[in-house]
């Protein structure tokens, strides 16, 4: 599967079908979900979750493209049925639209220190999920996505939420907790993949803070809701923590089965030398972020976003390449994929 990737990325959004309206945003924009294919193993993909996170978006847009164009007998749709939200969360894509509209190869870091916006907890739709049926005060894209998966007829397989991160040292992959010790083909394939393209994988230890268990380099745990409350309760901060819902992984794996759920890290923009001294603390860690908190002061007080650019690369920072982020995010999935049929045997 992992090969199919080039007829992925040369697919064009623009001619693909019409997907379904499953809701709407709190601002009125329609959320799209699309469903593909008539195989035994069901896959969600859902991208978006945090406004300023632009490639998930992207990439599952060419896929959608692909998909749609694919004959019934081609094994992508006979083998495998997709349900695809590109993006759940339009109103942060516009309001992020300023700096990651329409890049060419690569994100400008001046642009996207100067003008990113994200969500903060109790808005963030990864972890707003309803708690329940009769959840009514969760946010509307979360409560769209969550009734559409409910009409799937049967447990999911796969689950990934693409996600990106401003700046680390390469790509970064959540697992989930319950697949932990059933990781050795989807690190293994990642790994590859990642390595092949000339990268390092980024590598932090958080010492389980909000569920982020380190595994091994550029694999971790993924978060979840428990864990973020008992860390901003264990701060004092009681009204934060009543404020995190579940996230999409929580969500899927509530629907039965045991799903594989996965979160894609892939890095904006790369920062050498994190994790080579892990720590904590990680000092080249530390000296990146004190150095991305100057330079957004100045653009705040007025500095040229270019010179912020300019300063960057000469420091060493350089934008990952958009086409390198998806093609990773999409060994991501087939990487689950593989790794979820060889453990079933199938």
């Amino acid at each position: 599967m992992y090969e199919r990737i080039a007829h992925i990325l040369a697919s064009d959004p623009e001619r693909a079908a019409q997907g379904t309206a499953i809701g709407q945003s709190r601002e009125g924009r329609s959320i799209q979900g699309f469903r593909f294919g008539s195989g035994p193993f069901r896959v969600s993909l859902v991208g978006g979750s945090h406004a300023d996170e632009p490639v998930g978006p992207q990439m599952l847009r060419h896929l959608v493209a692909c998909l749609d164009s694919l004959p019934a007998n081609d094994p992508l749709v006979a083998g495998y049925e997709w349900w695809i939200i590109p993006h759940v969360n339009p109103d942060g894509e516009e309001r992020n639209r300023s700096w990651a509209g329409d890049p060419s190869d690569a994100y400008d870091v001046g642009a996207y220190l100067e003008h990113v916006v994200r969500e903060l907890p109790g808005d963030d739709i990864e972890f707003g999920y309803p708690r329940d049926y009769a959840d009514t005060e969760a946010r509307p894209e979360n409560r769209a996505a969550w009734k559409w998966w409910r009409t799937a007829p049967g447990p999911f397989d796969l689950h990934a939420s693409l996600h990106g991160m401003g700046f680390a040292a390469g790509p970064w992959h959540l697992v989930e907790g319950a697949w932990r010790d059933r990781r050795g083909l989807l690190v293994e394939r990642c790994s590859a993949a990642a390595h092949s393209l000339g990268y390092v994988l980024h590598d932090v230890e958080r010492g389980g803070e909000k569920g982020f268990e380190r595994i091994e380099r550029g694999f971790c745990t993924r978060p979840d809701s428990r864990r973020m409350r008992e860390h901003f309760e264990a701060q004092g901060d009681r009204e934060t923590a009543g404020l995190f819902r579940p996230s999409s992984m929580e969500a899927i794996r509530s629907l039965g089965g045991d799903p594989l759920t996965l979160v894609s890290e892939m890095p904006l923009f790369l920062t050498p030398g994190v994790g080579d001294e892990l720590g904590p603390p990680d000092p080249v860690l530390e000296a990146w972020r004190a150095q991305v908190m100057e330079w957004r002061g100045r653009l705040t007080a007025g500095a040229d976003s270019g010179t912020i650019s300019n300063e960057a690369a000469a420091m060493g920072m350089t934008a990952m390449p958009i086409r390198d982020q998806m093609e990773l995010q999409w060994r991501l999935i087939t990487a689950g994929i593989e790794q979820v049929e060889g453990e079933r045997g199938c």
